[in-house]
């Protein structure tokens, strides 16, 4: 592969907080160096970048990618496709497949897939406990060896308290942590909407907020109690994430650890995206009130939350065209990630070089991942961004199969023209 020079680009690293204009050149297929006025190696080629912003490749910490076992809503392939289109280089998927991914032969082969579409690197979470099914744990070291990355049932809560404290543990023992779904189960169950006014006025069996409350405060306890690392995703409500921002505050080196995620729709969006009842709004967890997304946009602000991940749940037409209370919850997210973040750039909540900061190097660290940086070694994983260019979610033009999108319709400020893997144009 030849030399490939990034011409005249602004530089932007949120993990050393670089913003300027400059030229980047990859060699083999990493970063050999970067900085303003690079020569031109001889024979290498060159990406005119024009001003535009180029950066690391997105590093997505939660995705359902249908494969195995529900291909007609998503593929592997088609993931790839909507994940370069959205800059997204490194994913991280959910177990909680048919079967689940609790057998390293599994979890090898999505390591395999993932390698074999040449732009995404596919990263599986190990089933916590067999079969996703919050009894009996899965076979952590084995999992671990074969290339998982940490643990989680997916969309699942794992409900039992002591087997929750056993997978902290065992989890701890093998340098690895514990993925939760934050919703306590029985509260939720049968749930559609969150329990308040507005469910009550459309007729939707409601879903308590203190739901994600009660599971947050009791799996802190159960990491104080371990010394265990456990993280969050995609939490939507002010109590859970004070509760995350007190045991932030109070977690030590070498002692527990906390730490969490959260999902463009729950800074983007509130529960009235479901008015009218719009399915496609219909998610796990549940939109919510204006204040819960303002305190989260507040987490995002003061460091509390540690990345934002698509949380893409394909659905097809047939798990959304049915009444909102039989509607299967899950939003497709890949190819808005990036641009649903930047809405709170151009909406001046966030600094641009914080905002992907949660969306490449924090995601990264908390892997312990090379990725998510412009360091000279590391993978030239990079997408070159057009800051202000417009563009509209519409259904049925998104990149993939799902085109479950609870922004349809949405404008946003901020496209991506181009994709790299490892030195190689995979979109754009």
């Amino acid at each position: 592969m030849p030399d490939t020079l990034y011409a005249g680009a602004r530089l932007l690293d949120p993990a050393t907080g670089l913003d300027g204009i400059g030229d980047l050149l990859v060699r083999d297929g990493v970063i050999l160096d970067h900085g303003a006025g690079l020569g031109r190696p001889d024979s290498a080629g060159v990406v005119d970048c024009a001003g535009l912003c180029l950066l690391p490749g997105l590093v997505d910490l939660r995705a359902d990618i249908g494969e195995p076992g529900h291909e007609h809503r998503e593929t592997i392939a088609s993931v790839a496709q909507a994940a370069a289109a959205g800059g997204i280089t490194t994913l991280c998927v959910l177990p909680d497949t048919d079967p689940a991914l609790d057998d390293p032969a599994l979890v090898q082969f999505v390591l395999r897939r993932g390698e074999a579409t040449g732009s995404l690197t596919l990263l599986p979470y190990g089933a916590a406990t067999k079969a996703c099914g919050g009894k009996e744990l899965a076979e952590y070291g084995l999992l671990k060896e074969a290339g998982a990355v940490a643990f989680t049932d997916g969309r699942r809560a794992i409900a039992s308290a002591r087997t929750m404290r056993l997978a902290l543990s065992y989890a701890r023992g093998f340098g690895s942590f514990i993925v939760q779904h934050p919703e306590e189960p029985s509260l939720a169950a049968g749930g559609a909407a969150t329990e308040g006014e507005l469910a009550t006025r459309l007729g939707l069996p409601g879903i308590p907020p203190a739901a994600e409350a009660i599971m947050v405060q009791r799996d802190i306890a159960l990491a104080r109690i371990t010394g265990g690392h456990v993280h969050f995703a995609h939490v939507s409500t002010a109590a859970a994430l004070d509760l995350i921002r007190a045991a932030k505050a109070e977690a030590l080196p070498g002692g527990f650890r906390v730490t969490c995620d959260t999902a463009p729709p729950y800074f983007d969006l509130n529960e009235t995206a479901i008015g009218d009842w719009r399915t496609y709004a219909k998610l796990s967890p549940p939109l919510r009130p204006e204040a819960d997304r303002l305190a989260v946009v507040a987490a995002l602000q003061d460091g509390t939350i540690d990345a934002i991940a698509s949380d893409h749940q394909p659905r097809d037409a047939d798990d959304k065209r049915l009444p909102f209370a039989q509607a299967e919850a899950g939003g497709a997210g890949l190819a808005t990630l990036l641009g649903v973040t930047l809405a709170r750039v151009h909406g001046g909540d966030l600094p641009l070089l914080q905002a992907l900061d949660l969306l490449t190097a924090r995601p990264a660290r908390l892997l312990g991942l090379p990725a998510g940086r412009l360091a000279k070694g590391a993978p030239a994983d990079l997408l070159l961004l057009d800051l202000e260019r417009g563009w509209q979610v519409k259904d049925g033009q998104l990149p993939g199969k799902a085109q479950n999108s609870p922004f349809d319709g949405r404008a946003l400020e901020g496209r991506v023209v181009g994709t790299w893997k490892a030195g190689r144009r995979v979109f754009g």
